[in-house]
């Protein structure tokens, strides 16, 4: 199987190599096109500012290739958050797969949300065999409302999506390679899709 990181200049990405190899796995870290599109499962991950990554992906094409994968591809954190409609973040226009527009938390919180969290609502073959309120590592400042596209949930502040799923694309606000044996688990059940 080859699967493909997609590396954009904006990704924590060791730690998604490793969670990978871990089960098993090798994966490779590309920007090329042909590459990514020949990919089994393509994982778009995302660490940083949402206006300056997407500049990188318009900057090498990526930004009209990635929505017209047929693959299963994995948006993990900024990775998500780009595959929506838009962000407040920078005023940022997404790539437009899931359809819903990010935005931040209110300053009745801490901000950003960083650390340990509970998902439930579990609503996708991502989620086999993972048992609800389960906890997983986030950190973010800004959050997916809950939406049609929503196949987990997450509360802090109010109750926001924490999954979304639509067709073949696959986003977690969380990072499953931080997350433990459970976050490896979401990953193996990405894998075998």
């Amino acid at each position: 199987m080859k699967i493909v990181i997609i590396n954009y200049g904006a990704g924590n990405i060791q730690s998604i190599m490793f969670a990978i190899e871990r089960l098993g796995f090798k994966a490779v870290l590309s920007n090329n096109p042909e590459e990514i599109q020949a990919a089994d499962k393509v994982i778009f991950p995302g660490v940083g500012e949402a206006s300056s990554a997407m500049t990188k992906l318009r900057e090498s094409g990526l930004d009209s290739l990635i929505p017209n994968l047929k693959q299963p591809v994995l948006g993990i954190c900024l990775g998500m958050q780009l595959m929506c409609n838009s962000s407040e973040e920078g005023n940022t226009k997404g790539l437009g797969i899931f359809d819903v527009d990010v935005v931040k938390f209110s300053n009745q919180v801490k901000v950003p949300q960083m650390g340990w969290n509970q998902i439930y609502n579990l609503k996708s073959d991502l989620f086999a065999d993972i048992p609800e309120n389960e906890f997983m590592y986030l950190v973010h400042s800004f959050y997916a409302p809950n939406c049609a596209e929503a196949i987990a949930t997450t509360n802090y502040d109010l109750e926001y999506a924490s999954a979304l799923q639509k067709d073949n694309f696959y986003g977690t606000q969380f990072h499953p390679e931080k997350s433990g044996a459970v976050g490896e688990k979401i990953l193996e059940n990405f894998l075998k899709m």
